[in-house]
């Protein structure tokens, strides 16, 4: 060919070539799981481009899912079966099952980022895994348990009782792995969650069409939200400018207001909506379509919405975790309720801890090894420090001395 017009080729071809390769970096980010439960596989949706990359042949029966602290691992139980998938988001393929007991249901991660916790409904306890070994490492008694939160500084995991003729939220302490209370319920728990914060439970009752906001210390009831006939589960995820709830019966995601509890516009959504999930900076909600086989992606900001094709029945739904920036493994430390969460935390040398003012008033970090810390951190900031030496290193908030903390840092 002439070698104007090669020129000319050559250049459109290395300029498509670029083209491509940056619609491709602008497109990537965090994966959504998405569990279908008549097909027994799970939907793994790109949030960049919100198109489905793969599927995931998973326990019969996919229900309850979690993501790990450093979004490497994805869990998801089958309640037909008694194994925990584990599928690895490097290569989303199924690791390794976990053999829980029969028909596990809610799942969920403790906040350290160690321990996964599974409600074995058919033998009527709630099993600790280590998410290190992926061994069961410890059980406690719940009749029923059908799904489970765990307040955001770990003191506390409720779970949702539906055992017949005695429903209840039943309060476990997670250190020591007992029952500590139950609340009496007079119908069957659905699903509970914690906002971000911690300051309120937010739950629902089978026939029941409004959501109860709990105050965890009192265990009362101190507010209803009215939606409309059979709400599934409410949250209020962090940077959200609302509480969002995925209301079934009309096929919408109510919003309401987080400190009124007052109730906004809705968004219409797929048929029969089941479960929800947030990105990481909690303006974008993902809802599953169970009647629809869809999943809507819900823009908080403008509302307008886009819709995935998924698999058959989809049920629930999580978005990867993504490490903290500054962080190698993801290691965390909130500070909420005026207390470090958890403490002590156990790293190994040459990691980074990150915490994060997830409270309303400021506070700061002093380290008594002299190491500069941070005051003010106000609300929502975060601040990072990264450990060489092996050690014990103790610290206090700067602003409240009477909370302290501790990072134990190994040799390995």
């Amino acid at each position: 060919m002439p070698r104007r017009f090669g020129d000319r080729w050559m250049r459109a071809t290395v300029g498509m070539l670029l083209l491509l390769m940056a619609s491709a970096v602008a497109a990537g980010g965090p994966k959504a799981y998405v569990g279908n439960f008549k097909d027994n596989t799970v939907s793994v949706v790109d949030t960049g481009t919100n198109t489905v990359i793969a599927t995931v042949p998973v326990a019969t029966g996919p229900h309850g899912m979690a993501s790990s602290a450093d979004g490497r691992f994805v869990y998801v139980s089958g309640d037909g079966s008694s194994e925990v998938s584990v599928i690895d988001a490097t290569t989303d393929r199924v690791a390794q099952p976990i053999d829980v007991g029969k028909s596990p249901h809610g799942l969920t991660v403790m906040p350290d980022g160690r321990t996964l916790l599974a409600a074995v409904y058919g033998e009527d306890r709630i099993a600790f895994i280590d998410i290190a070994t992926q061994k069961v490492v410890g059980t406690v008694s719940v009749p029923k348990p059908h799904t489970i939160a765990v307040r955001p500084d770990g003191s506390v995991a409720y779970v949702a009782s539906q055992q017949p003729g005695s429903f209840a939220l039943v309060v476990i302490d997670p250190a020591k792995r007992a029952v500590i209370r139950k609340i009496p319920l007079e119908k069957p728990p659905r699903d509970l969650e914690f906002g971000y914060d911690g300051k309120w439970l937010y739950f629902t009752m089978a026939g029941t069409d409004a959501i109860q906001v709990l105050d965890p210390t009192s265990d009362k009831v101190v507010a209803t939200i009215p939606t409309g006939p059979s709400p599934h589960l409410a949250n209020v995820f962090r940077g959200a400018p609302a509480g969002t709830a995925v209301v079934q019966g009309p096929g919408e995601l109510l919003l309401f207001d987080a400190a009124t509890n007052a109730p906004g516009r809705s968004v219409p959504v797929g048929k029969q909506p089941h479960w929800m999930a947030a990105a990481a900076d909690g303006k974008t909600i993902y809802v599953t379509g169970e009647g629809s086989n869809d999943l809507t992606v819900v823009d908080l900001i403008t509302g307008q919405t886009k819709t995935v094709a998924v698999g058959n029945a989809p049920r629930k739904v999580v978005v990867q975790r993504e490490p903290m920036k500054g962080s190698a493994t993801g290691a965390r430390v909130s500070i909420v309720n005026f207390a470090f969460a958890p403490t002590p935390l156990k790293i190994a040398a040459g990691q980074s801890v990150t915490w994060s003012n997830d409270d309303g008033a400021p506070h700061g970090l002093a380290y008594k090894d002299g190491a500069a810390g941070v005051d003010p951190l106000l609300p929502g900031k975060t601040f990072t420090r990264t450990f060489d030496k092996p050690g014990v290193y103790d610290y206090v908030c700067s602003v409240h001395p009477y909370m302290q903390g501790q990072v134990v840092v190994s040799a390995e």
